[in-house]
């Protein structure tokens, strides 16, 4: 249940809104309170949303907790093997979205067999790099700076797009409708970002990724690659604060891209759902 407030006519009214599960549905209705909110519900809507942070909390915990659980006990070994799979899995996912044409089973030939697919070669160079850029960032745990991040875009794309490969961009962007800042605040843009990344360890890494996700994705500070860059990050977070990864996955791009839309707020919300949902088995 929450508050939601609208403006009519350069006027303020409030609604109350509710879920509900019906014969396995989930129904969402809304209940018109009037100008103001009554003072009870008030109360009542600060006690729901203290008590619901304290679930997300403790669903998070668990899942910190119960996965390194798990992982702890694989033998070494085989850790490296299943980091592998995970970085094939992310690697397929994160270039797909981006409009890459190879395949998983491809993904995993190209960086586990060495064989090249009857693809772009432009493709194959992006999902050999990728591999290797994500799984040197798992093992090697370092505080993000512009150093990391520029390094990160220059091995992803130093030989399928040198002109831009490792440079921030100098020129207006935009994607779809949204036009990204003027490339003269980018530098002053993304240090802000990574500050606001190395100075909220106190958050929730949970919460902390999607934050700063969705404040690079808003700066867009590279020509291309945003995005790949921008789910790296996703996942340092989450992998150095001892939490699993998450993947965005391609079949589900259409939620994720409507969420960043929708701003900060909402976008954490739909990604620490989305991060529970696939993480339930270690709640």
């Amino acid at each position: 249940m929450n508050i939601v407030k609208r403006k009519i006519k350069k006027r303020e009214y409030y609604y109350l809104k509710y879920s509900y599960r019906k014969n396995g549905k989930v129904t969402t209705k809304e209940k018109y309170l009037g100008k103001e909110i009554p003072r009870e519900l008030k109360k009542m809507d600060k006690e729901l949303k203290k008590e619901s942070k304290k679930m997300e909390k403790e669903k998070l915990d668990a899942i910190k907790k119960n996965f390194q659980k798990e992982w702890n006990k694989i033998p070494k070994s085989i850790q490296e093997k299943e980091l592998q799979e995970i970085a094939i899995a992310f690697t397929y996912n994160t270039n797909t979205i981006e409009g890459s044409t190879i395949t998983l089973e491809e993904t995993r030939e190209i960086t586990k067999q060495h064989i090249s697919p009857h693809k772009p070669l432009k493709d194959v160079k992006e999902t050999e790099k990728h591999y290797q850029v994500f799984l040197e960032m798992l093992k090697k745990k370092e505080e993000i700076s512009n150093k990391t991040i520029l390094e990160w875009h220059k091995q992803l794309f130093e030989e399928t797009k040198q002109d831009i490969a490792g440079v921030y961009r100098e020129y207006l962007v935009r994607v779809g409708n949204y036009i990204a800042p003027d490339w003269q605040d980018v530098k002053k843009l993304i240090s802000e970002c990574i500050d606001f990344m190395n100075n909220n360890k106190e958050m929730n890494p949970v919460e902390l990724a999607a934050r700063s996700h969705c404040q690079f994705e808003k700066i867009h500070p590279f020509g291309d690659g945003n995005g790949r860059v921008g789910r790296l990050l996703i996942n340092h977070i989450l992998w150095h604060a001892g939490y699993p990864i998450l993947i965005i996955e391609y079949k589900k791009r259409s939620s994720y891209y409507k969420a960043l839309q929708r701003g900060e707020e909402e976008f954490t919300k739909y990604f620490i759902r989305r991060y529970v949902g696939v993480h339930k088995k270690y709640i």
